[in-house]
């Protein structure tokens, strides 16, 4: 059997040239809930520049809207608290439950949990908002949600997060 030189082993190369693993605690003090429209939040998690994709948990509060929307990739969440549905659709997510979204169709998220609803959300690619003539109202991307979270740590004295970017 060969000799197998640490040095250039799997875990050795691992060490040396991946990235850091990261957590984010539950505090609000690594990253907090930033006002995103009426009723609506997003606590930041993940900004990864390299392939466009970004991470956050969405809070609506009771009665919250979020705009008419498209994905330009794919979408991965899971509901934690409360629960949340598309009007276009006919299902609700609920704690625990899954939703992956194909890119391209137009929805509206709506709550109308009396307690609101928090939902990880995973995206990947460019988000578009519209209006009920289908006009595009704005294009959000990982650059302009790292803008948001910034922005919004330079204004309130905040520390900027540098785990935050993967």
């Amino acid at each position: 059997m060969p000799k197998i030189d640490a040095t250039s082993s799997l875990e050795a190369i691992t060490l040396e040239f991946g990235r850091p693993d990261v957590h984010i605690g539950g505090s609000e003090e690594e990253s907090p809930y930033v006002p995103f429209m009426e009723n609506v939040y997003i606590r930041h998690l993940a900004f990864d520049v390299r392939n466009g994709a970004f991470a956050n948990i969405l809070w609506v509060k009771k009665g919250g809207k979020l705009g008419r929307h498209r994905h330009r990739g794919p979408v991965f969440a899971c509901t934690l608290e409360g629960s949340w549905r598309y009007l276009e659709y006919d299902w609700v997510a609920r704690p625990g439950s899954y939703v992956r979204e194909n890119p391209g169709a137009i929805h509206t998220l709506v709550s109308d949990d009396p307690n609101g609803m928090k939902t990880f959300f995973y995206l990947n690619a460019s988000l578009e908002f519209y209006d009920d003539q289908d006009n595009l109202l704005d294009t959000l991307d990982v650059f302009w949600f790292i803008n948001h979270y910034v922005s919004y740590c330079r204004e309130h004295g905040l520390k900027i997060n540098e785990k935050l970017w993967v």
